[in-house]
């Protein structure tokens, strides 16, 4: 006898539908699973034979044969364990084969039967919705993540016999209904804030100008003048994602298996700061079988890349893409693998490799070509696609020790949310999100401006030797710039501010 049972493995970030056709027929004793399965889909014979064995039910002794269809399509992961199971039961005639229709089903089995969480959840839940499967069985851990997706039944299961006495129609299995008030609930933020910053009036508006259009920004200053506290209070002023922007994002940490029990939907925007020994797989992503990097984790919110120059060249190289087209393309020999990485590059650099150029109270102890060869450690072409260059003095010691006033995140975050408000309005129906994300087309569009402000930026691009690309992330700069102002004309005033954020092009000629 033949049972069908649907499930699905993952390509990229979305779910393709498999089918789990088990047949048991007679001759000798025999568990083969066929369907292009990789080697912990191959195990999973044993972890299944133990888990009916240890539930109570008798391990039928012919040849078992179970087909994962489409055969063309490689399949990896420990989900296909509870399928496999209950097209077993269903081929062992102990269920029905008519009540396992209209489910889809994925989740590892221990060795004594119990069901324990996978990755990637929630692109097969958004599948189940998309294939119009109306319920959805999954390991009772991953229940709230599954139960983000709307218009589908959620069922949580803790053990083999739980899923095996629902079928029967003797049982029932944990519900999980969504609940988009709780998914959305801003989560708990650690205590950094922007008041703690004394001085540095500069760095922070230019962090707030970044923020306020998605800009990418690097920060150049000698050690201990605040580059990575100014960069780690970021994500506290960043505007909360909406939903799909938070639906999206936890797919990819879904995938990656970053989704604790706890907390179903990510509502707080990433930040990611790896190392700079990273490699280029672990920063892009990669490996045999695609994975998302960091610069994919950090998809919708921030990747910071502290002593820049520190990562290998090629590493952060890799990073143009990108930073261009806002998504991941991972080639391999019979498929490739896109991964959206639309992220904020936040990148912190000394100005020479002992860190002391320009600090009036250490020396330098550089020479010319050191100098350079430091700074030639990051390509012209990623710098030109960084809109903000800004330079973090070392502070006085009368500003860390004084009392003034420092406008905290939560004022800063009202100024962002209001000019981000503007590009909402002004984009509305597109995907273009923010300033930063504006084409060509949307530049001669919006961003506008007299002929006192285009006279001056004429001036420094033939000053600077600045490329059309510069050119461009200037006018992007000044756009933001009007719009922390209210949605204004681009004047000389906005466009003379967007080049103060140009130092590194300015260094370099």
């Amino acid at each position: 006898m033949i049972a069908r049972v649907p499930t699905a493995t993952l390509y990229g970030i979305d779910g393709i539908k498999i089918d789990v056709e088990v047949d048991i027929a007679r001759g000798l004793p025999a568990f083969n699973i066929v369907g292009l399965p990789e080697a912990s889909v191959k195990e999973s014979k044993e972890r299944v034979r133990s888990a009916i064995r240890n539930a109570g039910f008798e391990f039928p002794g012919d040849r078992i044969t179970v087909n994962l269809a489409p055969a063309d399509v490689r399949k990896e992961g420990s989900s296909f364990d509870l399928p496999i199971a209950v097209g077993l039961l269903a081929a062992m005639k102990a269920i029905k084969t008519e009540s396992v229709q209209g489910h889809l089903i994925a989740g590892e089995l221990s060795l004594d039967g119990r069901v324990k969480p996978v990755r990637g959840i929630l692109p097969i839940a958004m599948l189940a919705r998309h294939e119009d499967i109306g319920t959805i069985i999954v390991p009772a851990e991953n229940g709230r993540e599954a139960a983000i997706v709307r218009d589908i039944n959620v069922l949580g299961a803790d053990h083999l016999l739980n899923v095996f006495h629902y079928f029967k129609g003797d049982g029932e299995l944990n519900a999980f209904e969504p609940n988009d008030d709780e998914a959305l609930e801003p989560q708990d933020t650690e205590d950094l804030d922007f008041s703690d910053i004394r001085g540095q009036a500069q760095a922070k508006r230019a962090l707030e100008i970044a923020a306020a259009g998605a800009h990418n920004i690097i920060m150049v200053g000698p050690p201990g003048s605040g580059k990575t506290m100014l960069a780690k209070r970021l994500p506290s002023i960043l505007p909360r994602p909406a939903y799909a922007e938070a639906v999206e994002t936890t797919k990819i940490h879904s995938i990656a298996g970053l989704i604790t029990p706890d907390r179903a939907l990510i509502t707080k925007r990433p930040f990611r700061a790896p190392h700079h020994s990273i490699s280029d797989a672990g920063l892009i992503g990669g490996g045999a079988h695609p994975r998302p990097g960091e610069a994919s984790l950090a998809h919708n919110g921030v990747l910071f890349l502290d002593e820049f120059p520190e990562f290998q060249r090629h590493v952060i190289d890799a990073l143009r893409q990108p930073i261009e087209d806002g998504n991941v393309t991972i080639s391999r020999v019979n498929h490739a693998v896109n991964f959206p990485a639309r992220f904020m590059l936040v990148a912190a650099m000394n100005p020479c490799p002992c860190g002391y150029l320009g600090d009036p109270k250490h020396a330098c102890s550089c020479g010319a070509a050191q100098i350079y060869k430091y700074r030639s450690r990051i390509s012209g072409p990623l710098l030109d696609r960084i809109d903000i260059h800004i330079e973090v003095p070392p502070v006085n010691i009368r500003e860390l020790a004084g009392d003034g006033y420092e406008d905290p995140s939560r004022v800063i975050k009202e100024r962002i949310v209001r000019a981000r408000e503007i590009q909402r309005k002004r984009f509305t129906g597109r995907k273009v999100h923010a300033n930063a994300q504006m084409s060509i087309r949307d530049i001669r569009t919006y961003c506008v401006h007299d002929t006192q402000a285009e006279k001056m930026l004429s001036t420094a691009v033939e000053k600077w030797a600045l490329s059309p690309r510069a050119y461009h992330r200037v006018l992007k700069v000044a756009r933001t710039i009007s719009d922390l102002e209210g949605d204004g004309p681009i004047n000389e005033a906005h466009i003379a501010e967007a080049l103060r954020y140009r130092v590194l092009d300015k260094k370099l000629t």
